[in-house]
């Protein structure tokens, strides 16, 4: 080695070169090496179109979602916050991380987090966990539940404030969801089943049966069989039947409309094993702009709100502290980005609820994760008159209440005099003006 290749690698001692083993001067995957990465269940998704997509749809909309830190209502960063719109660890972005875990809810029915503490008790990093390397155990003393991980990355046993854990749905009996794809095996299996059967029949070619006379030599027989395999071949089924010799063919009556119907089902079950709209999966039921907006509303209500209402509620127990979710930290998705196709219907909805006073104008700021304004009247609930506050419409709606000046008759008031006298000097200063203006006039022509 020469003298600069000496001092290259003394400056820059971790080189980039290409690795040929598990294990190298700075790394070591030898738990790697062997392992099938790819199981039953990502069969399925590998090998599946409907499932992958609906996978897909599920984790890209979840990490594609804007995911903040507020303080009573007023968005703040912290380096926890970090952890999930940022950087949650060395290796990975926040994106990949979402994305990986929902991928894992998705396919397993359970997608594991784990939270390294510095020795404050503070949130460092956030580490991915394979589903399948995590025990859940209940301790039946106390009733509280912990979770053992044994990999050849991880072995511990830590209390559950220590893992984010989200799932799909699970029985009271058990502490760990149930994974869809396990709902939708038979059902997965049975389509498999007949694709294939579909396959193998459309493969098949028409079977002949050929009938000749008994004194039909070998030779010509042979002749003709040999003649009649090249017409086929060649002639695209086309053949020429001679003399002493009959021939009937038997085509397939393979139906393409049954493999329909069954993919019709399939998509049905998938649909409602991950609870998404059908549409998603037969994109021939939305034709118009005011279909698939009510599809897209369908889907927040009864999809993805339940999801991301469990990610914020692991997020804020697990990355905060007691203390700060007192002082009003908390973790939410905003999910208005995919309602912007019905604003209209929002911004409408919104003004019936101030001009009716069913709400403020700070509670509707709160709703579209805005700050609060500060204004005095933006916390006070109006009505439609239009507009004014709520605590002044009696004194509005009642005649009675409005000052009134008292009529007053002559000598019935000691300053009639002082009336009188101002009636004069008011006639004076009349007609002062009408003089001014006579001037004026003949001053103009």
């Amino acid at each position: 080695m020469s003298f600069w290749d000496k001092a290259k690698k003394f400056l820059n001692p971790f080189q980039q070169s290409k690795g040929n083993s598990w294990e190298g001067p700075h790394y070591n995957f030898n738990g790697w090496a062997n392992t099938p990465f790819f199981g039953i269940k990502n069969q399925d998704l590998t090998t599946n179109e409907e499932v992958f997509s609906v996978v897909t749809r599920l984790a890209n909309t979840v990490s594609s979602l804007p995911l903040h830190e507020y303080k009573k209502y007023q968005q703040t960063t912290t380096p926890v916050s970090g952890l999930l719109t940022v950087e949650p660890n060395p290796s990975m972005t926040a994106f990949q991380l979402l994305n990986q875990l929902e991928t894992s809810r998705n396919v397993d029915g359970n997608g594991y987090l784990w939270i390294e503490r510095d020795s404050y008790g503070t949130p460092q990093h956030l580490w991915p966990i394979d589903p399948k390397t995590v025990v859940v155990k209940r301790d039946i003393d106390t009733g509280n539940i912990w979770y053992q991980v044994s990999s050849d990355t991880y072995n511990f046993l830590v209390f559950n404030t220590e893992i984010i854990h989200v799932k799909h749905i699970s029985p009271l009996s058990d502490f760990v969801g149930i994974s869809p794809l396990d709902v939708l095996s038979s059902s997965l299996k049975f389509a498999r089943t007949v694709e294939e059967f579909s396959m193998n029949e459309m493969d098949k070619k028409d079977a002949y049966i050929i009938q000749y006379d008994r004194s039909v030599g070998q030779e010509k027989r042979q002749a003709l069989m040999d003649d009649f395999r090249r017409m086929i071949k060649e002639n695209g089924g086309a053949i020429l039947q001679e003399q002493g010799f009959k021939i009937d063919r038997y085509e397939s009556r393979f139906q393409p409309g049954d493999l329909q119907t069954v993919s019709n089902i399939t998509k049905q079950r998938i649909a409602n094993a991950f609870n998404v709209p059908l549409s998603f999966l037969d994109n021939g039921n939305s034709n118009n702009a005011k279909s698939s907006e009510s599809i897209m509303t369908q889907f927040v209500e009864m999809t993805l709100i339940p999801i991301i209402k469990q990610y914020e509620s692991e997020f804020n127990r697990k990355l905060l502290t007691q203390n700060q979710r007192a002082r009003g930290y908390y973790f939410k998705f905003n999910i208005n980005g995919l309602m912007r196709g019905d604003t209209a219907s929002r911004t409408q909805m919104y003004q019936m609820m101030i001009r009716n006073g069913i709400a403020t104008p700070n509670e509707l700021r709160r709703l579209e994760d805005l700050p609060e304004t500060k204004e005095k009247n933006a916390d006070k609930l109006w009505f439609s008159k239009d507009l004014a506050l709520l605590e002044e419409a009696d004194k509005i709606n009642d005649p009675t209440s409005a000052k009134q000046e008292p009529q007053l008759k002559g000598g019935d008031n000691p300053n009639d005099n002082n009336q009188e006298d101002k009636g004069k000097d008011a006639q004076l200063s009349d007609r002062k003006a009408g003089g001014d203006n006579q001037q004026r006039s003949r001053y103009v022509h």
